[in-house]
Parts: C-alpha cells; structure tokens; sequence
C-alpha cells in the first residue's frame, strides 16, 4: 500500500512539473474596417475636434490581436487614402479599391464634381452611414440617369489606379471594392444607377489579370446582386479565380446558402447581430466560409442588438472562472450598480470595457471616442459569433484567420 502511495505521489510531481499549454491568443483580421474616414484623424463633418489619433486606434487593435487590417476603399478619394494607410503602416494595413453603391452616384448625369476626389484632399469625406433612410429616395431617371461618357472615364481611371498601385506598392492591394448594390439606402444613389456601377465594375474585374478577390456589398438587393456576378462569371461564378467575400451580411438563411454554395465567403459585423433572424443567420455560417470584421467607424455592438446578450452571456462565464472576475465586472460603472442595488433590482452584469471610452469632446490620448467603432472591438465580434454557434473563440479566430489569408493572399 506504501508504494502505491508513494507511486500517486510521484506521478503528481511530475504532473505539476509538466510544462502546462500556454493560454491561446486570439489573432483577428479586420476584413473591413473605414480607417480612411476623417473621423479617425480626429475631423467630424469638416471640422477638428480632438487630435489625429489614428496611430492609437491601430495600436489598440494591434493590442487585442487584430494584427492585420483591410482598408476599404470606397470611392477614388478613400481608395487612394487607403493605399497611403499601406505606406504609413506597411505588413498591419492593407487595402481594396471601388466604387460603393452608395457612392455611385458618380455614374450619373446630374452628379457635378468630379469623380476622382483626391482634387479636393482638404474635402472631408466621411463614408456612409449604415443606418437606411427609405423616406427619401433618389427615384430612377431624376438624377439624369446613367451618362455613359463619364461611366467611360471613370473605368479608365479605376483601372489605371488599381494597375498603377500594383506595378508600384505589389501586395498592398488585396481586393477590387467594395462595390455591389444597396437598395435600403436608395436616398444616396437610384437603383438604375446603382446596377450600372456594379455592372461595369464587375467588368473590369473580371478582365484584370491576374484578377483581384471581390470585396462585394449586398443590401436588401439578393436577385439582382447573384444575377449580375452569374452574368459577369459564370452560373457557378466558375471564372472568379480568387474568390471574393460578401461583407457586412444581413440577409436571410436562404440568401447566404446561396451565396455560400457559389463558394463566397461571409462577412460578420455587429449589424450581423440585430434581431434573432440575423443571429439565426450566423449560427448557420460554415466556418470554413466565416470571415469577421467591425467596418468601423459604424456597426458596433450595441446593446440594443439580440447579439449583445450573447457577450453579456460569454462575459459571466467568464468571470465566473476567473478569481475576482465578478469584481472587474461590477467595476465598470460603479455608480450605476448603486442605483440599482437601491432600487432592489437584479442587475445583469455588464460588459467589461477594455479601454476607457470618452466623448469626442473630451478626449484624451490612449481613449477610445465614444460611438466612434475601431477594430480592436473585433474581439467582441468573435465572441458573439462564437456564443451564438456552440464553438470556441479559437475555432472562430483560426477560421476566420485562414480563409482571409487564403482569399487575400495575406502573409501569415
């Protein structure tokens, strides 16, 4: 019985002497993120209201794991500011080119400037607002419809600006877009005018060789968004030779098996996770078709989403197995907890800030601003979309990270 004793006991020096598996560390890429709105230099509508702090909001996400960011390019000015990103942050920040369909407006008769914007660089330019405005849109025909003149030069230029950025900075430009269609914001391009845009564009990116992965937009517009990349790649979009991913996706179960089974790839942000339709819509997202992004500066995770309970959920588990975890938890708003303990209230715990989050009006260096989306809030994607499938964050992360690798052609 001694020497069974004495066995156990060694056997468990051993095992405390065993060298234990370091904890996993998320790695993240941002697939979508705006960083070339004026926002993240500190400019709201035109004016100055804190510093440029762009150098911080890259440092956070670098700091959560988001280690690498696709810039969006959205309209000529954004893309070419997208592309000097590349240079102020080389192997962290990369970049796509197009044109938006909320930016499309250029194709048309009554659009008066022109169309490559980098002639007024001191213009602020801010991208759209996610949010759709149906009261108010641009009827088909009262813009002037599509002038097929300018559709011409615009091509022109869009293709010497993706030539010329790849003869000269190669692999800084990863993907042709964001482009497609959205018809709930119709208040900033008509749908005649829209389809054009993505028609022409979709073009030009199939004639590039070799071609570029598709950066692709799609709103409340499925029929004509497949029927247009079937036209322009074949039925099984059998030409598309990198692939391409639908980014910030919101439509139904159907419309994104469709999509999946077309072989493109699925963007999730926090408009993914407004209502239990969409959060149903993500459990059902293929891993091996998962891609994630914050498409900041808009599309935060707020709590008014159906997703938000999930992180409220991942956030208790969480600090139910970590010690003093309930306390970091109440930490975050102590105020708040005492009103409610007043009240006799059963409080739901909150969700942990990682980093201090102030008004625009009040900023101060090392803050995050407040409603102002940045990438390093890509953690809180993976989680939700991790909660909501039953899967672990590293399932998610390793996921997500191989696909974009693969379909950007991103060095590890």
């Amino acid at each position: 019985m001694a020497e069974t004793s004495q066995t156990v006991s060694e056997s468990a020096s051993q095992a405390d002497l065993a060298p234990s598996l370091p904890a996993y560390r998320p790695r993240y890429i941002d697939i979508g993120i705006n960083l070339a709105d004026p926002i993240f230099r500190g400019r709201y509508h035109g004016k100055q209201k804190h510093p440029d702090d762009l150098k911080g909001v890259v440092d956070r996400a670098i700091e959560v794991g988001c280690t690498k960011l696709i810039v969006t390019g959205s309209s000529f000015k954004s893309t070419r500011d997208a592309l000097k990103l590349c240079r102020e942050f080389p192997g962290t920040v990369y970049a796509t080119a197009g044109i938006h369909p909320c930016s499309s407006s250029i194709f048309s008769r009554g659009h008066h400037k022109h169309h490559d914007e980098s002639e007024s660089e001191g213009e602020a330019e801010h991208t759209p607002q996610c949010d759709p405005d149906p009261t108010k849109p641009i009827q088909d025909g009262s813009d002037g419809g599509v002038c097929q003149e300018r559709s011409e030069r615009i091509i022109a230029d869009l293709t010497t600006l993706i030539n010329e950025s790849r003869a000269n900075n190669p692999g800084d430009l990863v993907a042709f877009g964001e482009f497609g269609l959205d018809y709930d914001r119709l208040h900033y391009c008509s749908k005649e005018v829209q389809l054009h845009s993505f028609r022409v564009q979709l073009q030009l990116a199939a004639s590039l060789s070799p071609q570029l992965p598709l950066f692709l937009h799609s709103r409340a517009a499925h029929a004509d968004f497949v029927r247009l990349l079937k036209e322009a790649f074949g039925e099984k979009l059998e030409k598309l030779e990198k692939g391409g991913v639908v980014h910030s996706f919101t439509g139904t179960v159907e419309e994104m098996k469709e999509l999946m089974d077309l072989g493109l790839y699925i963007g999730i942000n926090g408009c993914s996770f407004k209502t239990a339709e969409n959060c149903a819509v993500v459990k059902e997202v293929a891993l091996d078709r998962l891609m994630i992004e914050t498409d900041g500066p808009w599309c935060e995770v707020r709590p008014s989403h159906e997703g938000w309970k999930y992180l409220v959920e991942w956030e208790k588990t969480a600090a139910a197995a970590t010690p003093c975890g309930a306390a970091t938890t109440q930490a975050v708003e102590p105020e708040k907890q005492k009103q409610q303990g007043k009240k006799n209230q059963k409080k739901e715990p909150e969700v942990p800030e990682r980093f201090k989050t102030v008004k625009k009006e009040k900023w101060e260096e090392g803050a995050m601003v407040k409603g102002r989306n940045e990438p390093c809030m890509i953690e809180r994607v993976a989680k939700i979309i991790a909660a909501i499938k039953g899967v672990s964050l590293e399932e998610v992360c390793e996921a997500s990270w191989a696909n974009t690798v693969k379909v950007f052609g991103l060095k590890e």
